[in-house]
């Protein structure tokens, strides 16, 4: 997993994967969800890879995205 999180200073970057996006409705359901996590700085999501971008002060609690995700009403299949 340390591979794919990116911590730099005072933000940390992770890429997650997401089933079920197909159009950017979905893309902005997504983000908007996970961008009331605390503590997440921006998110960009790609329905054409399904990968979702998040750069946050600390590493996220991968269950709080999941359940983002959820809401969204997606699938987190895990980190990148």
């Amino acid at each position: 997993m340390s591979a794919q999180t990116d911590t730099t200073q005072d933000s940390v970057t992770t890429v997650y994967k997401v089933s079920g996006m197909s159009c950017g409705h979905c893309e902005g359901a997504v983000s908007g969800e996970i961008s009331e996590i605390a503590g997440v700085g921006s998110v960009q999501a790609v329905a054409a890879t399904g990968e979702v971008t998040v750069v946050s002060e600390t590493p996220l609690d991968d269950a709080a995205v999941r359940a983002a995700v959820d809401e969204a009403g997606f699938e987190l299949v895990g980190r990148v």
